[in-house]
């Protein structure tokens, strides 16, 4: 079994030249990789947000997660959106302290949020309110978050990879390939 951060390194490196930017970004990946995994494992849903710009990711990243073709048991990924429509109408602390009781009931063994897009939105807030929350944010650096440029010219391509990075640790994880006692 490998340690995860090796393991980063090396299926990196497998993908080229392609996703030679994420070498050094590595350090910043892991520990929150490893973070939202861990909940994956003890039982948390993964709830989805994405700022408005980004809802092309979320559904590519659902349409792909649980394909049977991948060979391993289906993990409860869900969109925010699509679990509670009226997500635009919040604008309060207490709207959110209302969506996050619902969600507590709908997922008792615990949820992590899983943000992607710009720091701001009420959706941001909404997954800023947890400190397991995974988080990919753009234009700005934020403690326990991937930063992203929202200017750059490869973001979509990026964010493809980074999901395909993610879903690797999935497996890795899934089928004891890795190991997180010392990351």
């Amino acid at each position: 079994m490998q340690k995860f951060l090796k393991w980063t390194l090396e299926n990196i490196r497998k993908e080229s030249s392609m996703m030679s930017w994420m070498e050094e970004k590595r350090f910043e990946w892991v520990p929150l990789n490893v973070s939202m995994l861990k909940n994956l494992i003890e039982g948390h849903t993964i709830v989805v947000i994405t700022d408005d710009d980004r809802k092309w990711f979320c559904d590519y990243m659902l349409s792909d997660i649980n394909k049977l073709s991948k060979n391993r048991p289906l993990l409860p990924f869900v969109s925010l959106k699509a679990f509670y429509p009226s997500l635009a109408s919040l604008k309060t602390k207490e709207d959110i302290e209302l969506l996050e009781n619902m969600l507590f009931q709908a997922f008792p063994h615990g949820y992590t949020y899983f943000y992607v897009g710009k720091n701001n939105n009420i959706k941001m807030q909404i997954a800023k309110r947890r400190d397991d929350s995974f988080i990919w944010v753009m234009d700005e650096q934020l403690q326990n978050s991937f930063f992203l440029s929202s200017a750059d010219e490869n973001l979509d391509i990026k964010l493809i990879q980074l999901y395909k990075l993610l879903d690797k640790s999935i497996n890795a994880l899934l089928f004891a390939e890795v190991d997180f006692q010392s990351e």
